[in-house]
């Protein structure tokens, strides 16, 4: 067989396994990085020349053995202070699966990257350091995975072999774990006690541990059961785009473009523009420069109508049949990464898939506290890293979908009108418990809606 025939089949058989997405998540010196340079060294996911780099410069500062963590620090920044700061993206593929992985940091100050990392994960590995057990950064990271609705949580207990590798260790922290994660609804929690320094129960089952039974990292990661079927989703298509060529040859076209969120459309179904609540039937679908009969996330296609409809960028197309609630006053969870505080009152961006609209901040009921998942009731502002509960008032009505529902339309951003910075990220509908609603004066300075 040829090389090109043999690179050729290959490049199929990947194709016809799944994917998995997951991201990394713990503490400062939790050995995150190590942890992603094991499993890409130890799966050969590693390029010779990737690694002969490490090793160069793991000699240069003196190390018996080349330091994997250095395959994901990839900042010089990071690499010299030996931490994790922006997230780092690595992608590899098994014989049983392909893998997009988001290595993100440990800091507190950096939680709000987790939030970018995680949110479109499908499994989080937290590591714990078995010396230390589970601290308030591990609940920060257990929480955030609960809030983003991460279906796979992996508790990965770190460095075993400094503990002597005692089954009564790593016991008690996936204990204390299982039962924290359980309050927050963490729907499945897999415990590994691992050391990724020495390779133990990474890749290959350690020979240090007898007393434990279960899958390495890999092993779990290969075979966890994912499931990307959306098309039994309620249907969802944010428009992008508006279409008219107003051309000779097509005088009277007009299709709204977009990538479909959730769900199938297909040609004959009866639609409606949200937010005006138009209605309308499916002319056609165009994909890839073809008509099809039906489409199904996420392809990206153009709809076109029976029906002239003023419809633009923003507006949602969903099923007659099953559509979200439209409303200008949204409750939702937020998680805060900006380095500026979020305040009552304050007027704001709301983004939500592709509708951009004015909005003002009218409440914030709670604030979480992490240590016992209690809730701090009207803080009054939430500053970086914290999570809480928001109201929010919006100029425009915005059809929202539950975030239990879907991630994609159950999510949005609240943005700085005055620089664009993102400062939280939110997810409509219920999480935790909220504090006692109680009503904020209007503001009347211009953004009152």
């Amino acid at each position: 067989m040829s090389n090109t025939t043999a690179t050729t089949q290959q490049l199929g058989d990947l194709s016809a396994t799944t994917l998995l997405r997951f991201a990394t998540a713990g503490s400062v010196d939790d050995g995150k990085s190590t942890l992603v340079g094991r499993l890409l060294h130890d799966s050969k996911s590693v390029l010779t020349d990737q690694l002969e780099a490490v090793e160069r410069v793991s000699a240069s500062r003196g190390a018996d053995a080349p330091d994997l963590a250095l395959l994901t620090d990839g900042l010089r920044a990071e690499r010299e202070q030996g931490i994790t700061i922006d997230v780092a993206y690595r992608y590899f593929a098994t014989a049983r699966r392909r893998f997009i992985l988001a290595d993100t940091p440990g800091h507190v100050q950096y939680t709000r990257n987790m939030v970018t990392g995680a949110s479109t994960a499908d499994l989080a590995v937290v590591l714990v350091d078995a010396r230390n057990g589970v601290i308030e950064q591990t609940r920060r990271h257990a929480a955030v995975a609960a809030l983003l609705r991460v279906p796979h949580v992996v508790l990965a207990v770190n460095k075993m072999d400094l503990v002597a590798y005692e089954e009564r260790v790593f016991a008690e922290i996936a204990e204390e774990f299982t039962a924290y994660a359980g309050e927050l609804g963490v729907p499945e929690i897999t415990a590994i006690p691992i050391s990724a320094l020495a390779g133990d129960n990474v890749v290959e089952p350690s020979a240090h541990m007898d007393w434990y039974g279960g899958p390495t990292v890999l092993e779990h990661l290969e075979t966890v059961p994912v499931s990307h079927d959306l098309t039994s989703c309620h249907a969802r298509l944010p428009v992008q785009y508006v279409i008219r060529p107003q051309t000779a040859e097509h005088p009277d076209y007009r299709g709204y473009a977009g990538q479909i969120a959730a769900g199938t459309f297909r040609v004959g179904e009866p639609v409606t523009v949200l937010p005006s609540g138009r209605t309308s039937k499916i002319a056609g679908i165009d994909l890839l420069g073809k008509a099809v009969d039906v489409a199904w996330t996420p392809q990206s296609i153009t709809l076109l109508l029976e029906d002239d409809i003023d419809i633009s960028r923003g507006d949602l197309i969903v099923p007659s049949g099953d559509t979200p609630p439209t409303s200008q006053d949204i409750e939702a969870t937020v998680c805060h990464v900006a380095d500026t505080p979020l305040n009552v009152g304050q007027r704001v961006l709301l983004k939500h898939t592709t509708r951009t609209v004015k909005a003002i901040v009218k409440e914030i009921p709670s604030r979480l506290t992490l240590d016992d998942l209690s809730q701090h009731p009207e803080p009054g502002r939430l500053v970086a890293n914290d999570i809480g509960r928001v109201k929010v008032r919006t100029a425009e009505p915005l059809a929202l979908d539950s975030y239990a529902d879907s991630r994609r339309t159950g999510s949005f951003l609240l943005i700085d009108p005055a620089d664009g910075t993102t400062l939280a990220a939110g997810m409509a509908g219920e999480a935790f418990a909220t504090a006692a609603e109680e009503t904020v004066p209007a503001d009347d300075e211009g953004w009152d809606f």
